[in-house]
């Protein structure tokens, strides 16, 4: 089974065919399809891409777009009477891989 590292977002994710995963926020409304370029290919035999390998496209569908969970960000000087708390949630999209190629 054909695999690919793509790059979405800063970060970089080993995907196949028919995986379903959570990547950073992508601009693209739910339910369309766009390509992302591979950096790497494994079949028959791997290529990897400087940066990326000319002509290897993962094709994807857009699932649907959400939230993470709230992570709470707490700073504190002792002694300082000096405290904050401040919360975040990280926005994700949910894609599809249909196809490597």
């Amino acid at each position: 089974m054909p695999h690919a590292v793509i790059k979405s977002g800063g970060k970089q994710f080993v995907v196949e065919e028919g995986q379903t995963l959570r990547v950073p926020s992508v601009s693209a409304e739910a339910g369309s399809s766009i390509e992302i370029e591979a950096l790497l290919t494994t079949s028959d035999k791997t290529q990897v891409g400087s940066p990326t390998v000319d002509g290897a496209k993962v094709s994807v569908t857009v699932i649907d777009h959400g939230r993470g969970h709230k992570m709470i960000v707490f700073k504190k000087k002792r002694r300082k009477h000096y405290k904050r708390t401040q919360g975040h949630r990280q926005g994700y999209t949910t894609i599809k891989i249909d196809s490597i190629g």
